[in-house]
């Protein structure tokens, strides 16, 4: 069994949960989350935006400036088998990839064991 989890945009959601569902896994769980890639931020070019006046200099501009922002993203996990990784991870990138940075990542980790909580018995069902 194996873990995929795939962190894409917040406005890719509905798309990502129909091309799941006609991969033929509608089995999932979705968190809203916060985060931000390794793309670093040029403070020199935002310095100079706000001596120029073109950043606003209250909150918004603030916001706008801070080299932590973090960005709102969805975070999809799923348990499947083995056999199920690739069509899970070509549903979610058919559906989230436009070339551009931000799209999303996805990790894919092995599951060692499993059990239903209703009754504790351990499993080796990916559902």
């Amino acid at each position: 069994m194996k873990e995929v989890m795939a962190i894409v945009r917040q406005n890719k959601v509905n798309v990502t949960k129909e091309a799941l569902a006609s991969a033929g896994i509608p089995a999932f769980t979705c968190r809203k989350v916060l985060g931000r890639g390794k793309k670093l931020i040029d403070m020199n070019l935002i310095t100079t935006i706000v001596e120029n006046g073109e950043l606003p200099l209250d909150s918004t501009g603030e916001h706008l400036s801070e080299t932590t922002r973090l960005i709102p993203k969805r975070v999809f996990t799923l348990v499947v088998e083995d056999a199920q990784v690739s069509k899970v991870v070509d549903a979610i990138m058919e559906v989230n990839s436009t070339d551009n940075p931000g799209d999303g990542k996805i990790f894919v980790l092995p599951i060692y064991e499993n059990y239903q909580v209703r009754n504790g018995e351990a499993t080796t069902e990916a559902y």
